[in-house]
């Protein structure tokens, strides 16, 4: 498995300075063939999904796929019957003991998966796993018959001595050179739970916690990559070339490249001869005098053998200290043109090769020379380099702007990138690839024979089978593409007749295509359709049943896409109202709420009548934090509990990754940890601290990486909210139909009220549900939560806020709102900040009706900025008030930012508005 996943929140910063000339961006700065295609001419094809694991990939010549699943499972896939199915499953170890000796999940397993170069004639497939019952890692062969994993055929190659005990870091990925030679990566095999820099506790028994034991030393086979030629007879010879000639003392000739901590996905270039791999580093969150830098994940690149540095330096050639555990005192910097290692743990030479950098090194946080990489959790990976020449048969092969071009993803940030390279082979640009498709977690990819790129998604949470885990296949379109269809009906469900309004609005063709439209109606249990050649008809439904209306669309050259669309005729859906007094987008603080909920449907009455009880009508009211996904009408009820600001903050991060709220994953679940601080009144102190500057010893071996980007209120936020789970979720209970709604003068989010109501269904058909939700508004409302807003509005965020900044950066400008009630409304107040880092110029806000230059209703007097704030107070917001002319109802509500002698310039940054009663 991968170590150190870095779980954070993704900040958005600021940004407004320079960030170096040499900075790599996202912008191409030399190409191989042309423009780069539209991102529309890609299309993501699931091929199986909810896997256990899945680890690495290897794509036949016929196009089936094979892959490995951590717990020992082969599996196969098959493009004709699309079929997915288990082979063969290998007896592995996936256990290591913590400290105590308890057996725990470890990152052990069935690792690495990849096919011989001649497997059309021999049929060889090579497997690196973990043995189970002793302690090393093992590279297999075995013969792949037809679908069959011949078992008996098993041939041992190589073995790799790991420690089981306290461990970690794998590894275990295999490629290919053109030569034959058979390349394989190992991990460090060193406990990281020690400290969040360099392992190297030199102290009697601390081996487990030495890289140098690995890593850093000549004679060992882990944190390595191998490079070895695989023998027909199932044993192996040293290719020349590697970094130890063979026969010199204290090395093993196995060694390519060392000096790793985690080279989890590796890529042979077959036509160059350069090798790469993604490094998932260690877990400081900030530099420590006399210990070391911060850590950094490194994409690297290798066009001969040398040594990559771990574990006396990082990315760049960033040098730790030597630290003698001992007494804790430090000694020098490592030097990378000559490092020793002088550990009791080394077996090999004590006078090691050069380090060399990374070609690619990024931190949890923003990297300046790597803006591309964003920030967030960390764990590098390295796909293929793409030469359209070795598909020459593919239906689909990529266009040629990525002949030559590496392709590289990030498991954690859920990014794939390309990288090009000039003649010399050094790096020119980074891009990222299709940078608007979801991915949950990539763990593998490979291209096929018809062109096509096969992806492995992991899944979002460690050690588990996720739902979101999958095969996936994505295919490029360089022809003609299909019809991109929507299918909507005005109306789903109705007691009949039932007279429905088809529309195939929005849909499009790419490529400019006349378009010609069929629907197509009939019963879901099958019989002849209606067929109406039209692109929106209309359609009366006269017998009661469930229907499906299914629209073909076909483009001028006989490409077809379709979409379905489920009817149901005979029972009509309840009817929900729920009524307030005053003002219905805002509550005040001190005004209970009157409400009404009025019920009736069609079979079943209503609640006037008496044949719907109040009983069974559900109302609730609960709050949530601003920032939320907001609430929609027209669904079936599901609990509305308060989401706090916490809780908002960490459904935006990516701790899921190593954290489930109620079961235990790479981390303790977050029931766990609130029920064991419960009561301490230092608990949010405490694991503020610790979730920043990270740590570990509390929950076994399990270690708190570093979050140095995450500002301590947010994680003070996201505590609070983890030490609420220590008591058991209470189901709110059910108002009355009608009554007054007394406000919690302490809540801060919206106010969600929803009323609902299931129907006894009718004429066979299952019941139908009505909902109805009125969310009003906290009255005091961000800036940066408008619907819309002009050019020359700069949005940012800082931190894991719900909404971002808003900066005025020119007069007559403005942000919009829709749809505002400002009934009972008599006075605005807004918060204005005017940072002297941006230089305002200050003006006046305007409030008008329905347009930009729609009636004035209310102005601000002159924003005036204030003297310099320096430090923390530098967005230090003053109150500006403004009369409301009285207002009835709702409208398109736009605050114009104005300044009547400077028309382009910074004015200031208002942060929230309050619509006072």
């Amino acid at each position: 498995m991968i170590s150190s996943l870095k779980s954070t929140v993704l900040v958005l910063s600021l940004g407004v300075g320079a960030i170096g000339l040499w900075a790599y961006s996202a912008r191409p700065l030399r190409t191989f063939g042309g423009e780069a295609p539209e991102p529309n001419r890609f299309t993501k094809v699931v091929l199986a999904e909810k896997l256990n694991e899945p680890m690495e990939m290897a794509v036949l010549p016929d196009e089936r796929v094979l892959f490995i699943e951590r717990h020992g499972a082969v599996r196969l896939y098959t493009p004709a019957t699309k079929q997915l199915k288990t082979i063969a499953t290998i007896p592995v170890s996936t256990k290591y003991k913590d400290k105590e000796g308890v057996e725990t999940e470890a990152e052990d397993g069935l690792l690495g998966l990849n096919l011989d170069p001649k497997f059309n004639q021999n049929h060889w497939i090579y497997l690196f796993y973990s043995e189970p019952g002793v302690d090393k890692n093992i590279l297999t062969r075995y013969e792949l018959r037809g679908d069959e994993l011949v078992l008996a055929s098993k041939k041992v190659l190589l073995e790799v001595i790991t420690q089981r005990e306290q461990c970690c870091h794998t590894g275990g990925s295999i490629d290919w050179d053109r030569d034959g030679n058979l390349y394989l990566s190992t991990g460090d095999n060193t406990s990281p739970r020690a400290t969040l820099y360099a392992p190297i506790d030199e102290r009697p028994g601390r081996g487990p916690w030495d890289a140098q034991k690995s890593s850093g030393n000549t004679n060992d086979l882990r944190g390595k990559v191998l490079r070895i030629h695989p023998e027909a007879d199932g044993s192996y010879t040293i290719p020349d070339g590697n970094l130890f000639p063979k026969g010199t003392p204290k090395t093993r000739p196995e060694i390519y490249t060392m000096g790793h901590r985690n080279p989890y996905r590796i890529s042979v270039d077959k036509h160059t001869g350069y090798l790469y791999w993604g490094d998932v580093g260690p877990d400081a969150g900030v530099d420590s005098v006399n210990v070391g830098p911060t850590a950094e994940d490194e994409y690297n690149q290798a066009k001969k053998p040398g040594n990559f540095g771990w574990p006396y330096f990082v990315g760049a050639n960033k040098a730790y200290n030597e630290v003698d555990f001992a007494t804790n005192k430090s000694g020098p910097v490592f030097d990378p043109a000559h490092p020793v290692n002088e550990s009791p743990n080394n077996t090999g030479l004590r006078d090691l090769p050069a380090a060399q950098p990374a070609l690619i090194s990024y931190p949890a946080s923003e990297s300046k020379k790597f803006p591309i990489m964003g920030s967030g959790g960390r764990s590098a990976m390295a796909g293929p380099v793409y030469y359209k020449s070795d598909f020459p048969n593919a239906k689909r092969p990529f266009p040629d702007y990525y002949n030559g071009k590496l392709f590289l993803f990030e498991w954690m940030r859920d990014m794939m990138l390309t990288v090009s390279f000039d003649e010399k082979g050094d790096m020119t640009n980074i891009e990222r690839f299709l940078p608007d498709l979801p991915l949950s977690h990539p763990i593998d990819m490979a291209f096929g024979p018809n062109g096509d790129l096969y992806v492995l998604e992991y899944g979002t949470g460690w050690f588990t089978q996720n739902d979101d885990s999958r095969l996936v296949r994505i295919e490029y379109n360089g022809g003609n593409r299909k019809p991109a269809v929507q299918a909507t009906v005005d109306q789903k469900a109705g007691a009949v007749p039932l007279t429905v309004h088809l529309s195939s609005a929005g849909t499009q063709d790419a490529d400019g295509d006349p378009l010609t439209y069929q629907w197509k109606i009939s019963p879901k249990t099958g019989g002849q359709p209606v067929v109406l050649n039209e692109a929106n008809p209309v359609f009366t439904f006269r017998k009661p049943g469930q229907y499906k209306a299914v629209l073909s669309v076909t483009d001028a050259k006989g490409l077809k896409e379709t979409r379905e669309i489920g009817i149901m005729a005979g029972n009509q859906p309840p009817q929900v109202s729920l009524l307030t007094k005053g003002n219905r987008s805002f509550y005040f603080s001190g005004q209970p709420i009157d409400y009404q909920v009025t019920v009736s449907d069609k079979e079943d009455g209503s609640l006037a009548n008496g044949r719907i009880l109040p009983q069974q009508v559900a109302v609730r009211a609960a709050y949530q934090d601003e920032g939320a996904a907001p609430a929609e009408s027209g669904h079936k009820y599901a609990e509305a509990e308060y989401l706090s600001t916490g809780q908002s903050l960490m459904e935006k991060s990516d701790c899921k990754a190593c954290h489930f709220v109620d079961k235990k994953s790479v981390g303790p679940a977050f029931v766990e940890v609130a029920r064991k601080y419960k009561g301490d009144a230092n608990a949010v102190a405490s694991l503020s601290n610790k979730i920043i500057k990270g740590g570990g010893g509390v929950w076994g071996d399990a270690i708190m990486t570093a979050h140095p980007q995450l500002s301590p209120a947010d994680v003070g936020e996201m505590v609070k909210y983890i030490l609420t789970l220590s008591n058991q979720k209470t189901v709110r209970p059910t108002l009355p139909i009608q009554g007054t709604y007394a406000l919690d003068e302490q809540a801060k989010g919206n106010l969600v009220f929803r009323a609902s109501y299931t129907d006894k269904g009718a004429n066979g058909l299952p019941a139908q549900t009505t909902e109805t939700v009125l969310s009003l508004r906290n009255p005091t409302v961000a800036m940066g939560a408008a619907d819309s807003q002009s050019k020359n509005i700069m949005l940012f965020k800082m931190g894991a806020q719900p909404y971002p900044n808003v900066i005025v950066q020119a007069s007559d400008t403005y942000v919009k709102f829709n749809q505002l009630d400002l009934t009972g409304i008599r006075e605005l107040a807004f918060a204005v900040s005017t940072p002297s880092q941006i230089s305002p110029v200050g003006g006046r806000i305007e409030v008008r009706l329905d347009s930009p230059t729609g009636p004035l209703v209310a102005q601000t007097d002159e924003i005036v900025p204030a003297r310099e704030h320096a430090g923390a107070a530098m967005f230090k917001a003053e109150m500006v008030k403004a009369k409301l002319t009285p207002t009835s109802g709702a409208h398109d509500l736009y605050f114009v930012f104005k300044n009547d002698k400077v028309a382009k310039g910074m004015l200031f940054v208002p942060v929230t508005v309050q619509f006072i009663p």
